[in-house]
């Protein structure tokens, strides 16, 4: 497998979009998360925007986004996590700041070939390209894949399940940390969704009730009033550090 950056190769956007997106659609109304559409990353940063190529055939993307970290002000990585990160990289661009760490954002596997380490060899390749632009960080808002079948557990906990191997329980941390990856901290409100009941209804299929509401897709129930009319997702994330 090779892999390419936008910035060599743009005729790859479009195989590297089909390759899927963000999983349930409750997930594309995050307003921070819509400063970082694919096409737009691709505009701003395409020396970070990585497609694996097998042969021909692309399987995998992984993008990244610059940050200016650590500053004076920005000593640990942010409780907002995700969206956090986002929000930085926005701040930095507008502001004209140098960065010093490539924070890892997106990483999409075509649906035939996952399980089969692809995942590892686009976040490798993305780990290298930090490195190759000589920055000093390589950070990650990991969403465990797996805590979608416990959302009723605290992330906190979820992330001390181990296998029998000594490895992490959930899959997409397992990944990580095969590569190296080191915990840092868990980010409690990586992202935030709201919108009315008659718009959970429609992302979901769900008719929400006071209180938590579990959806598919979601790592944490939906926290809901019917008297506000309004649902909440607040999603943790957990940062992890690879070293460079």
């Amino acid at each position: 497998m090779v892999t390419h950056s936008l910035a060599d190769r743009p005729d790859l956007l479009e195989p590297a979009l089909a390759l899927g997106g963000v999983g349930a659609e409750f997930m594309r109304h995050d307003p921070v998360g819509g400063l970082t559409r694919a096409r737009r990353l691709a505009r701003r940063w395409p020396e970070f925007f990585l497609v694996v190529l097998d042969g021909d055939e692309p399987v995998a993307r992984a993008v990244g986004i610059p940050l200016a970290w650590p500053t004076e002000e920005r000593t640990e990585l942010p409780d907002h996590g995700w969206d956090g990160a986002i929000l930085w990289a926005a701040q930095d661009a507008l502001d004209e700041r140098t960065p010093a760490a490539l924070c890892a954002l997106d990483v999409q596997v075509a649906q035939a070939r996952r399980g089969q380490g692809v995942a590892a060899t686009a976040l490798g390749a993305l780990r290298d390209r930090a490195r190759e632009h000589g920055l000093g960080r390589f950070v990650v808002p990991v969403r465990p894949t797996g805590k979608r079948e416990h959302p009723l557990v605290p992330m906190a906990e979820y992330v001390t399940r181990r296998r029998a191997d000594g490895l992490p329980e959930d899959p997409w941390l397992r990944t990580h940390e095969r590569l190296g990856a080191c915990f840092v901290k868990i980010a409690p409100f990586a992202m935030t969704i709201t919108g009315t009941l008659a718009q959970w209804r429609e992302w979901t299929g769900l008719a929400l009730v006071d209180g938590e509401n579990e959806v598919p897709g979601g790592l944490v129930p939906v926290l809901a009033s019917v008297t506000q009319d309004v649902g909440v997702y607040v999603e943790p994330n957990v940062w992890l550090e690879h070293p460079l």
